[in-house]
């Protein structure tokens, strides 16, 4: 059985409705997470966080139980919460967030320097998120066990620029860039990394090697390491674009992990994001996928 490690931070997710918000339970890679669990029932995906003790945190656990998803190596801390995140909607479905992050749990995840819970999966999975919230000497810790783990190792390149200065978001991604094997980056957020224009970016990624997709949005993917053309159908609504990224990182890692062609997978990731981004909030329905 094909297993595979998600890190990251699960968050409390507050819908606005005008005068009333919705609560649920997000963050980008559990998004991931739960997409390529829904999409490969026979992988196992173990999520890995740190969380509070409080209700939020059980909140947290019940939904990550409910998905499927193994919570065995969640630690716990004393004193910290989770982060909360609030989601407001243009007219045209794009996104806008506030957090309430600075003092959450999953800051502290792997404080110990130890990073044994990640041995004996089959691909570890990551984003600049995950990267981001932690400390300068943890991050790099992880980077280094990260370089010469046997795992594969796949990165998204989720980019909030509050979490860290762009100095140390370019030496990060360029890292993953040099060792990971499976990229899922966002063209936007390349581009908002290097400064780079488009074009530089899609050149950039067409001479690397690793296997992956590049994110452009409605327009398809750009497939990185082989070449693929094919055309990728418009989503037939778009009411919210929150977790498109995530969900075609799912679509797209279930069916790698299973076996599938490249072209297959990058259908697979693309239909998983239009599906999504016709609904309201990052996780939707079960019935839905």
């Amino acid at each position: 059985m094909v297993r595979v490690a998600c890190i990251g931070e699960a968050m409390i997710e507050m819908s606005l409705h005008e005068d009333t918000a919705d609560l649920a339970v997000a963050g980008d890679t559990l998004n991931t997470a739960v997409y390529l669990k829904r999409c490969a029932p026979k992988i196992e995906v173990d999520y890995i966080t740190r969380l509070g003790m409080d209700p939020f945190s059980e909140r947290i656990q019940k939904f990550i139980a409910s998905e499927e998803l193994g919570g065995s190596k969640i630690s716990l801390d004393p004193v910290a919460v989770p982060g909360l995140y609030a989601i407001t909607l243009s007219a045209s479905g794009e996104r806008s967030f506030t957090y309430w992050r600075s003092a959450s749990a999953a800051r502290n995840l792997f404080a110990d320097g130890v990073f044994s819970m990640l041995e004996g999966y089959d691909l570890i999975y990551l984003s600049g998120i995950s990267l981001a919230i932690l400390p300068n000497d943890v991050r790099r810790s992880l980077i280094a066990f990260l370089r010469t783990a046997r795992q594969r190792v796949a990165y998204d390149n989720n980019h909030r620029p509050r979490l860290w200065d762009v100095e140390e978001a370019q030496k990060t991604t360029t890292e993953f860039w040099s060792f990971a094997d499976i990229a899922l980056p966002s063209l936007d957020d390349e581009m908002a990394i290097f400064g780079e224009s488009e074009e530089a970016v899609i050149a950039r990624f067409s001479n690397y090697s690793m296997d992956g997709a590049l994110k452009c949005g409605q327009g398809g993917p750009v497939s990185i390491g082989e070449v693929v053309e094919q055309v990728y159908p418009a989503a037939k609504r778009v009411v919210d674009t929150t977790a498109a990224g995530d969900s075609f990182n799912g679509g797209y890692l279930a069916a790698r992990l299973s076996g599938e062609s490249q072209a297959a997978a990058l259908q697979a990731g693309h239909e998983m994001a239009a599906k999504v981004v016709g609904f309201r909030g990052a996780i939707i329905p079960k019935s839905a996928v």
